[in-house]
């Protein structure tokens, strides 16, 4: 009898546990558009599907496991209530993602194996070959051979040795095309093996409906893991011409889900980046001995910098994103794990990140900059957010205010078909919606899209420092260049129809006009030494004079008259016993702010000049001052 009521109170609980349980409809939801930031993207899906009557929870799996699930926003259409939005993991999604995973590195090993013997039969051909030389004696020398014999021999070793080399540069030619296919792989394995986290997203959306039904859902979410930099191509055919700007994006997701098939849209913004205003402190002066400095990087590096990324095993992280702190330049190392960028040379630092890893910062003071990342231990966490209730409308809201929509056709004449883009200028953004879809896998791969082609008027001007570099400059200067929109971003240099080079095109300048190096002309020759014969030093009195005395030599190689600025210094003294006074500058103007002085020197083709320019220095005779 105790049994029976045990049973009885058992089934009860069971009954009653099961009449708790919400009905679950999962809806298939497809990618609509992304809007990709400079850091993080913005998903924007829909979603379809039937619900039963009363309360239900609905379903929509398959999503980035690094949703920000306070950005969630869903909007539905039909006779229901939404009561409740969460976002949970979705932890059985493992089994296929293991799957896949099982299935590239099954090939990857295929492809290895297959390698493994093409480098053994390699060294049986090479074996071959020191086989057959080492028997090109033919007979001995103590044997006489016929002329028969001979050709018979001869015929033999040339048929072997053209058998051989044939099979062995069909080898050759099928290790290079695995090498290629293993790169791949391996770039898509990494997209994969981002984290150890292996799990997706899944939105639920709990419902309350008088009726069964048909419903249709509109969500968008900011996912981490994927961003774009701007990249330039910068032509010019020749000085008179106008200044080619072909606008592009460099896009990378690591996202876990790919984006096939989609509308893209480029944003200026950076929702991970505060929009708190910062607030001033009170500036506490005291003397030097009391005062912390914090230390800074002097002389930052300005040129190319390249390096290698690795994990704590010390393998090379493909797709791993290498970004100029407080800047939009930025790039993705290789499968092996390198990078190249170019900085500019106010920036000091790299920071270095990847799915799951810790972010890494370093300091630029070398052309080779290497990193370590470790792994980041912290899990993702379920967390609830509210819905933001029923809609009979399927517009939704995305943080921005209404802006004014700018249709700019490209002034470019390409020879293909180019693709067309929109700008819309936003209140505090800038998007730009290619009008063609696109498709982006999870890899981590650079995708460089065709944003914007331009025809900009342009004047040039040669320019030198011969203090810092002996090289003259053509830099091409913009007027009026806000009005495209334009980021910080390393730019390629093309002029007369040849690659010269990389440079920075910084659109976060304050000037008027826009200054574009156009790379180094080595037609114009120039040469900065010290004139020993004026360069003194004597004492008067309790003080010291010294005198300085340059030349800087420039000579015009080019079959056409150039205007050359040459910029040089002299010091500026920034206490009161020190006197500086400027000597001869061979009517160059001198900045008594800076201590900069300009020329602007008109060569002939041909044609040499000589700048002269010189200082003198007064400071006490207990003290040093440094001049060279």
């Amino acid at each position: 009898m105790k049994k029976l009521s045990l049973l009885l109170v058992l089934f009860c609980f069971t009954f009653f546990a099961k009449a708790q349980e919400l009905k679950e409809s999962t809806f298939k939801s497809e990618i609509k558009s992304v809007t990709i930031f400079l850091s993080g993207a913005q998903i924007f899906e829909s979603a379809q599907g039937n619900f039963p009557a009363g309360e239900s929870v609905v379903v929509i799996k398959g999503l980035s496991p690094y949703l920000d699930e306070k950005s969630i926003q869903v909007k539905g259409k039909g006779s229901f209530v939404i009561q409740a939005v969460n976002r949970r993991l979705d932890y059985l999604s493992e089994k296929n993602i293991g799957e896949e995973v099982e299935k590239l590195e099954g090939e990857i090993e295929t492809i290895q194996r297959n390698q493994s013997r093409e480098n053994s039969r390699l060294e049986i051909l090479n074996e071959k070959i020191s086989l057959l030389s080492a028997n090109k004696n033919l007979g001995g020398s103590q044997t006489s051979t016929s002329t028969a014999s001979l050709k018979q021999a001869l015929d033999f070793y040339d048929a072997e040795l053209t058998a051989i080399k044939k099979e062995e540069l069909q080898i050759k030619a099928n290790m290079q095309e695995e090498d290629q296919k293993l790169s791949s792989l391996r770039s898509q394995l990494a997209g994969l093996l981002a984290s150890d986290n292996k799990s997706t997203s899944e939105i639920r959306v709990k419902i309350k409906a008088t009726a069964a039904g048909t419903a249709s859902f509109e969500l968008n979410y900011l996912v981490q893991n994927a961003g774009w930099y701007p990249k330039y191509d910068v032509r010019v055919k020749d000085v008179s011409s106008p200044l080619s700007l072909n606008y592009k994006a460099e896009v990378f997701q690591n996202t876990g889900v790919d984006w096939k098939n989609i509308k893209l849209r480029f944003s200026n913004g950076n929702p991970s980046q505060g929009g708190q205003m910062p607030e001033i402190d009170k500036w506490e002066l005291n003397y030097a001995r009391l005062t912390v400095l914090q230390p800074r990087n002097t002389q930052p590096f300005s040129g190319s910098v390249s390096g290698r990324v690795v994990d704590q095993q010390g393998q090379g992280i493909p797709g791993a994103t290498v970004l100029v702190k407080g800047t939009t330049i930025g790039t993705t190392t290789d499968f092996d794990g390198s990078y190249s960028i170019t900085v500019p040379g106010k920036n000091g630092r790299l920071v270095f990140s990847f799915v799951g890893m810790m972010p890494e910062e370093k300091v630029i003071n070398s052309s080779i900059v290497n990193a370590q990342l470790y792994e980041d231990n912290q899990s993702l966490q379920e967390i609830v957010v509210a819905g933001y209730g029923s809609s009979n409308k399927m517009d939704m809201l995305q943080g921005r205010v209404a802006g004014v929509s700018v249709e700019k056709k490209s002034a470019l004449a390409p020879e293909a078909q180019t693709i067309q883009t929109t700008f819309q200028e936003n209140q505090t953004t800038v998007e730009i919606e290619v009008n063609e879809p696109y498709t982006i896998k999870s890899n981590g791969e650079r995708t460089l899209v065709d944003l914007q082609g331009y025809q900009i008027p342009a004047t040039y001007q040669y320019s030198a420092i011969p203090k810092l570099d002996k090289d003259a400059f053509l830099i091409a200067e913009i007027n009026d260049w806000s009005k495209y929109s334009l980021l910080q971003g390393e730019s390629n240099l093309y002029f007369e129809e040849g690659f010269v080079g990389k440079s920075i095109l910084d659109g976060t300048s304050l000037q008027d006009t826009l200054g574009i190096s156009m790379g180094r002309d080595r037609s114009i020759v120039l040469d900065r030494k010290k004139n020993e014969e004026f360069s003194q030093k004597r004492s008067i009195g309790s003080n010291i004079t010294e005198s300085r005395q340059y030349e800087i030599l420039i000579r015009n190689n080019k079959s056409q008259p150039i205007s050359l600025k040459v910029t040089d210094q002299i010091p500026i003294s920034v206490n009161s016993e020190i006197q500086v006074e400027a000597k001869e500058l061979s009517g160059g103007k001198l900045d008594p702010n800076t201590g900069f002085i300009e020329w602007e020197v008109p060569l002939k083709p041909g044609e040499q000049k000589t700048l002269v320019f010189g200082y003198e220095v007064k400071y006490p005779k207990r003290e040093k001052v440094i001049l060279d």
